[in-house]
């Protein structure tokens, strides 16, 4: 066996081991690069009329360690999902043991600040942020480091019941990159959000649950199906004005509440030149069940 397999194994047992025993939470996983189509995601179209799109983080070696070459794979996926007018939202997962273990630690071990800075290091991640459409993210196991802020990236969060997030970079002499430090304390809040950050420490599916980190909480073999379940509802409504209410929520992140109630308006009005408002309406008025045309 190679030093660098022996390396990963080891890696690999300690990510098992109970929290306390895991000194850090990002994987070192051997070097990957975006060879062939797909290498290091699944994809497909899941719910009764296909209308989920469906993304699974697919390195079980690495316990889904986020290298370049995934992150470039996916946003390709979430390209094609946005330019299909068949779907209507999209889950995200990983794997029953690790939704995402972290980064790959390999690939940016040797970096200068220089390379960092000049090339905008980790700035296409940020694709999964920019997606018009709804994004669930069904997190079972590990979602620690850039596997969290990847979850945080998302806008529904379902975790499985042994699921825990963490941003654990503080261990490894760095910092969250990825938003971790911006989207976890608006989340959570600027307490936790810092105890997390300057410790380490995670927290289990329940404490982000409380927090306001997840939205619901299932078994673990039932969490995916219940991800893809809301992504149908959601398929259900207007794609078009999904997209409006999406971007009104995130605005309240940035904007004050004046400047946010605003935007809201302005977006509320902008229904009323929908035929899907229309028939929405018309629908409730009689009694029937809306057929959205997404115009």
């Amino acid at each position: 066996i190679s030093i660098k397999m022996a390396a990963l194994c080891r890696t690999a047992a300690l990510l098992l081991k109970p929290a306390k025993a895991l000194p850090y939470t990002f994987v070192a996983a051997q070097n990957c690069s975006s060879g062939g189509h797909y290498q290091y995601i699944l994809v497909e179209k899941k719910g009764s009329q296909q209308n989920v799109g469906f993304i699974q983080l697919n390195r079980p070696k690495a316990l889904n360690a986020l290298c370049d070459g995934l992150m470039t794979e996916m946003g390709q996926a979430l390209d094609a999902f946005e330019a299909d007018s068949q779907i209507g939202a999209i889950v995200i997962t990983g794997s029953e043991k690790a939704f995402a273990a972290g980064a790959d630690i390999k690939e940016m071990q040797n970096r200068t600040f220089q390379e960092c800075y000049s090339g905008n290091f980790l700035a296409h991640w940020n694709r999964l942020s920019t997606v018009k459409k709804p994004v669930i993210a069904a997190v079972n196991g590990y979602a620690l480091g850039g596997g969290c802020e990847l979850a945080m990236m998302c806008d529904i969060i379902y975790a499985g019941e042994k699921a825990h997030f963490g941003q654990p970079e503080i261990l490894l002499g760095t910092i969250p990159g990825a938003g971790g430090t911006q989207r976890l304390t608006r989340a959570v809040g600027k307490s936790l959000a810092m105890e997390m950050v300057l410790t380490g420490d995670r927290i289990s599916a329940q404490e982000a649950k409380a927090s306001g980190l997840v939205s619901k909480v299932y078994p673990a073999d039932q969490v995916v199906q219940e991800a893809i379940r809301c992504g149908e509802k959601i398929a259900e409504n207007s794609k078009l004005v999904s997209a409006m209410a999406k971007e009104a929520i995130n605005a309240a992140f940035e904007l004050t509440l004046a400047e946010g109630n605003r935007l809201e308006k302005r977006l509320f009005h902008a229904t009323f030149a929908t035929d899907d408002r229309k028939e929405g309406m018309t629908a409730f008025v009689e009694k029937r069940k809306a057929s959205f045309k997404d115009k």
